[in-house]
């Protein structure tokens, strides 16, 4: 029989190094969130509270909650909780890295929802951990912080998280500062638009079953990057695609968008707040949501770059957890990575949205430029003619019959030795974009 030796890991050294796993704030509070969710919660409350050294985070739901057991359990890294499908979790470490990205000491509270279920609490103290170099789980103490963390429990049951000893949020040296309050205010600013957008389809009802989620007291209002509301957006037909990930096969959902210009939306703060926390221009390209909540945004995940004129395209590429492992979705659950099959699959409507966008953007650059005689180019007013001025409509109609003829990579080819050897010819039909 062959030897074999038992080589456990050191707790203090691993435990260490999951910290850069790749969280940041709001990042690792929308995993929580992924949690609160698993466990049915239709409320969830984050309390983001300066007070020092002494900061905390308090994340409350009324889920389920957990038994002593299911508790402890949900604190080992690697937990055996096997995965339902539809399940937001994948890897059982999200309880623990999300949480010990931010803090060195992650308490949870728990009561479940039976008449005669006990509230239990355990934590992880990173300080703890290095010091017996083992994986040790503790009972609190039952200080202020737990009886905060007990009295935010629903009457029926549920769960808090509490982040206490916020070492990779407040600065070693002046916690107490004016600095370290106003991070903590900015912080509690952008996870709120964090969770708006990761969590839009569950805050409009569409997903799950309902969710309310607040942060400092503040509900948040859901934000769609596809803007339903607006009568003037653009969608395309839906398609669907069957990728097969060895034996197992699964559908690919894409639906494609073209948002209106700024002069098309209701009110001008409806172009502002659709414009995103990355801006028009980073904002637009694919959305991909696993099982309904949005795990990665912005670009065209090198199927095409990003261009000024295509910024109003927006489109949603959604898959469920049976495809996973076609998507090599990380621990932090922020990237993903496009399949090959289906990137192949992808470049023909991906690019007649783009193409339809880039006719959208210059029909309102074209309403917008003024005549150098000062009359304001519209509708009914003609196009003068001039030499070598570039035609959008013809590269506009010479791209979409090169997709409808199933040829758009071979005329990709000849635009591209067109803007070499005749660049002139290619400004002509609006080929330099």
């Amino acid at each position: 029989m062959t030897q074999r030796f038992v080589v456990t890991p050191s707790a203090a050294r691993l435990t260490q190094s999951l910290r850069d796993i790749g969280y940041d704030f709001p990042s690792a509070v929308a995993d929580i969130v992924d949690n609160s969710l698993a466990a049915g919660a239709a409320r969830v409350e984050i309390n983001i509270e300066f007070d020092g050294a002494d900061s905390r985070v308090f994340i409350a739901d009324d889920g389920v909650g957990m038994t002593p057991l299911s508790l402890t359990e949900a604190l080992r890294y690697g937990t055996r909780r096997v995965y339902a499908h539809g399940d937001l979790g994948r890897y059982g470490l999200g309880l623990k890295t999300a949480s010990l990205s931010q803090c060195r000491c992650v308490t949870v509270v728990s009561r479940r929802h039976t008449a005669t279920a006990r509230t239990t609490a355990r934590m992880l103290d990173l300080d703890v951990v290095e010091d017996w170099d083992d994986w040790l789980v503790l009972d609190p103490e039952r200080d202020r912080d737990f009886h905060r963390a007990t009295a935010l429990l629903s009457d029926g049951g549920g769960t808090v998280v509490l982040w206490r000893d916020l070492d990779r949020v407040l600065p070693e040296r002046k916690p107490d500062g004016g600095w370290a309050r106003r991070r903590l205010e900015t912080l509690a600013s952008r996870t709120a638009e964090h969770l708006a957008m990761v969590f839009h389809r569950y805050l409009e009802g569409t997903a799950g079953k309902g969710l309310t989620v607040t942060v400092n007291g503040e509900k948040i209002p859901p934000w769609n990057p596809f803007a339903p509301e607006e009568p003037a957006r653009m969608q395309l037909p839906p398609l669907e695609f069957e990728v097969v990930v060895g034996r197992r096969a699964g559908v690919v959902k894409l639906d494609r968008y073209v948002l209106p210009a700024k002069d098309a939306f209701r009110d001008p703060e409806g172009f502002e707040r659709l414009s995103g926390p990355l801006k028009w221009n980073r904002q637009q390209g694919l959305y991909v949501y696993r099982a309904d909540r949005l795990v990665q945004w912005g670009g065209w995940a090198g199927i095409r770059a990003i261009d000024e004129h295509t910024k109003l395209a927006r489109a949603a590429l959604s898959f469920d957890t049976d495809l996973d492992s076609a998507f090599n979705i990380d621990v932090a659950k922020m990237r993903i990575t496009i399949p090959p099959q289906l990137r192949q699959m992808l470049e023909q409507p991906v690019n007649e949205l783009c193409i339809r966008s880039d006719s959208a953007y210059r029909k309102t650059a074209t309403a917008d430029s003024p005549r150098s005689d000062g009359v304001q180019r519209n509708e009914n007013t003609k196009r003068e003619s001039r030499p070598h001025e570039p035609s959008p409509v013809a590269g506009l109609a010479l791209r979409s019959a090169a997709m409808q003829a199933g040829e758009y990579a071979a005329f990709r080819r000849i635009v591209a030795a067109l803007q070499e050897h005749a660049p002139e010819v290619a400004q002509s039909l609006g080929l330099t974009g």
